[in-house]
């Protein structure tokens, strides 16, 4: 599981790269495409990462004009970060990416090996939110 996890990342990694976004750009793209103009925070929060890391990226989104930061109505100390048509064009052409390279994988199997998949995912992450109960 974890050759397949991190020969898949690589492999959609180059893909998203070859549209002009990273994966983890990609990611942050498409989360503001997704849910609208975002603090830094909510990203960080949702994507279990530090503030710091967050705003790196959010930088970099800036700098290459994919992203902009505006002041939040609702707290004058905060910026909301919501894309710029490149970067809804750019988190639009990863989404394209994105589908072709899930159809290019997991294209391999047949209805029934899918849903056995999904079977087998659906049991574990049971198990894995049960153990998360039981050390909180």
């Amino acid at each position: 599981m974890r050759d397949f996890y991190w020969r898949s990342h690589r492999l959609v990694d180059r893909l998203m790269i070859a549209e002009g976004v990273s994966w983890a750009r990609t990611r942050v793209l498409a989360e503001i495409d997704r849910r609208g103009p975002l603090r830094s925070t909510d990203i960080a929060t949702g994507f279990g990462l530090a503030p710091r890391t967050v705003t790196e990226a959010i930088d970099g989104l800036e700098r290459d004009g994919l992203a902009r930061r505006d002041p939040d109505p609702l707290d004058r100390r905060a910026k909301r970060i919501s894309l710029t048509e490149a970067g809804q064009a750019a988190a639009a052409a990863s989404e394209a990416s994105r589908i072709r390279y899930i159809q290019a994988v997991f294209g391999v199997l047949d209805p029934d090996e899918c849903a056995e998949m999904v079977r087998l995912f659906d049991k574990l992450n049971e198990r894995l939110e049960a153990l998360t109960v039981e050390t909180a």
